[in-house]
């Protein structure tokens, strides 16, 4: 069952955001796609959930009215406008910024390997993870609110802990400084192992039961959609801090 609603008060992606976090903790909401643009929220149920149910889920801020009534039919046909351009892009248009992300990091990585003039897979792993961790704390902190706010929708500490979004990105960053200068290599690697093997499991929850909502890998600055692109980050980085962490114990 297919609702479309005219959503008012949302002035940035922080607040599509907040109103898509709020309208998916109402029970039987499956789905929630919303268009800033057109003041628009296409919210998918299980079962009928009634305006009034809706509007004592969002902030003051936010007025939510009915525009058509239930539709039985594909989401997709559905979806508003920017959304359905959204569908319509390729694969490589979708994913373009966190594929550029992971190439530029993989190419550092490897000049300065080379400039070494030896390859060594160890320093290899860390300068890569170094370069990710501080490329993405990087996006998520230009708009760390944002970040929150899409974080919070999917993470299972983040849903019980508001503050947790703040300290993880943080976390990030401190880890992308602690590879790049060798710090405490064994401790490092574990809270890396740690977090990021937390981090996963809802990710592979949102995935798995296919929710239609955004990645907060990269902040708020692109509107990534939740993918098995997202479980690939997370497990390279649980891999490779397994692989170190082994390494370090057998040397």
């Amino acid at each position: 069952m297919i609702h479309e609603y005219q959503v008012t008060g949302m002035t940035c992606s922080s607040c599509v955001a907040k109103v898509q976090s709020a309208i998916l903790k109402v029970p039987h909401i499956s789905s929630v796609v919303i268009s800033k643009e057109e003041k628009k929220a296409t919210i998918t149920m299980s079962e009928h959930v009634a305006l009034e149910s809706l509007q004592t889920a969002l902030d003051a801020r936010y007025s939510i009215t009915e525009l058509k009534p239930a539709i039985f039919a594909n989401p997709v046909s559905t979806y508003p406008t920017d959304s359905l351009t959204e569908e319509k892009k390729s694969w490589w248009e979708t994913y373009k910024p966190v594929l550029m992300v992971f190439f530029y990091i993989t190419a550092i990585t490897l000049l300065v390997q080379f400039s070494n003039g030896s390859f060594s897979w160890m320093q290899g792993m860390q300068h890569f993870m170094a370069g990710f961790f501080l490329v993405f704390s990087f996006f998520k902190l230009l708009n760390l609110e944002g970040f929150a706010d899409s974080y919070r929708m999917y993470d299972l500490i983040a849903k019980k802990f508001k503050q947790w979004p703040y300290w993880y990105a943080f976390i990030e960053l401190g880890l992308g400084l602690a590879f790049l200068v060798n710090f405490n290599p064994l401790m490092t690697n574990l809270i890396t192992l740690i977090v990021m093997s937390v981090s996963v499991v809802g990710v592979l929850q949102s995935v798995l039961n296919k929710r239609k909502i955004k990645c907060a890998c990269l902040g708020a600055v692109f509107n990534l959609p939740m993918s098995t692109i997202t479980i690939i980050e997370d497990f390279l980085m649980i891999v490779m801090s397994a692989i170190m962490i082994f390494i370090h114990f057998v040397n």
